[in-house]
């Protein structure tokens, strides 16, 4: 190899590495920039200034409650819940090498969603028993979506087509069970269905603070092993590495934060979906998607609530506003996936 072309790989290495981190820069900038905006807005406007003395430990009246006990475990969650749809949404995505293939698409979201209507219509629980049940149903139809289409070997597509089919029937079980429930019991099932933010509480932001952080940093440290996962299962074991092991870790650290992250607020419509593509053009090709997926998954949950608060008369969840972003996005990748299958 040419001294011309070792200088060549080195500029090409140099530049993906500083648009990485100005846009990681910039992608955390406008983060902070909507959570300060989460805890400035609502029925009364405050301050930059009372919001800051109010984090500080200041008790000032209304505002302590108004910031301490509603707007700040409101934005928490909206942070913590879209870090972890984002960055298991784009591992999910880049190892098995398909934009279909997201949490939300292939049924993990759906086997919590199903324990936990199950638990508010059915068992008439609430709180934390429905957390706990929606975690660990969540585990176990990703565990039982990642043993059926590892069948003889593993397989990407195998793996989509069956999540979507596990998908499709837990769907039809939630519909089932709305029509069955009582109307009385209805609406509270809806508002956890469409992924909402209201009614946030602090005692549930350490758990999941903690989630987040151990599975996201698992992830983070294992970015070089998924980026030769992304290059084909032979490829990835002729260059020495243990792929089985590195996928089982990966799924599993994603379903945490997957199933964690549904059973505070509900399945959050696309943002896992949507966040690795997005932070996949901003950065470019060459460089770890992890962390830009994960702060773009904050940026949408955390605008998408303050559209939904305050952009219309009447305020709508986070959930059917993320909804509304990520359907024609879904559609345009379905029509470009067909044309691209057709042509072949």
């Amino acid at each position: 190899m040419t001294k011309n072309n070792l200088t060549t790989i080195q500029k090409g290495y140099l530049h993906r590495r500083n648009r990485w981190m100005i846009v990681t820069s910039l992608l955390v900038i406008l983060t902070l920039i909507l959570s300060t905006t989460m805890l400035l807005l609502g029925n009364t406007r405050y301050p930059l200034e009372v919001v800051l003395r109010v984090l500080m430990g200041e008790e000032i009246r209304g505002a302590s409650f108004a910031i301490g006990t509603i707007r700040l475990p409101r934005m928490l969650s909206g942070l913590l819940v879209g870090i972890a749809f984002g960055i298991a949404g784009s591992t999910f995505q880049t190892m098995l090498r398909n934009p279909l293939a997201s949490p939300d698409i292939i049924g993990v979201t759906s086997g919590s969603s199903v324990a936990a209507v199950f638990c508010i219509l059915v068992l008439e629980l609430s709180g934390s028993i429905v957390s706990i049940a929606a975690v660990i149903t969540g585990l176990i139809v990703a565990i039982l979506i990642y043993l059926l289409s590892k069948g003889g070997s593993f397989s990407g597509g195998k793996l989509i087509l069956i999540g979507i089919g596990v998908q499709a029937m837990l769907s039809a079980v939630i519909s089932y069970l709305l029509l069955r429930a009582s109307q009385y019991d209805v609406p509270g099932a809806l508002r956890w269905l469409s992924g909402s933010l209201n009614g946030m509480q602090m005692s549930s932001i350490p758990v999941l603070f903690l989630i987040v952080f151990i599975f996201g940093l698992v992830i983070l440290l294992l970015g070089r092993h998924l980026k030769i996962l992304e290059l084909g299962e032979q490829l990835a074991i002729t260059l020495g590495l243990n792929a089985n092991q590195t996928r089982i870790l990966l799924v599993l650290s994603s379903v945490f934060l997957i199933a964690f992250a549904t059973s505070v607020t509900g399945p959050v419509a696309f943002v896992a979906f949507l966040a690795g593509p997005i932070a996949g053009r901003l950065i470019g090709n060459g460089t770890s998607n992890t962390l830009p997926a994960g702060l773009v998954g904050a940026i949408l949950v955390l605008g998408a609530d303050l559209i939904g608060q305050y952009a219309f008369d009447t305020r709508f969840p986070v959930g059917i506003i993320t909804g509304i972003l990520g359907s024609p996005y879904l559609l345009i990748l379905l029509i470009q996936m067909n044309r691209r299958g057709g042509s072949s």
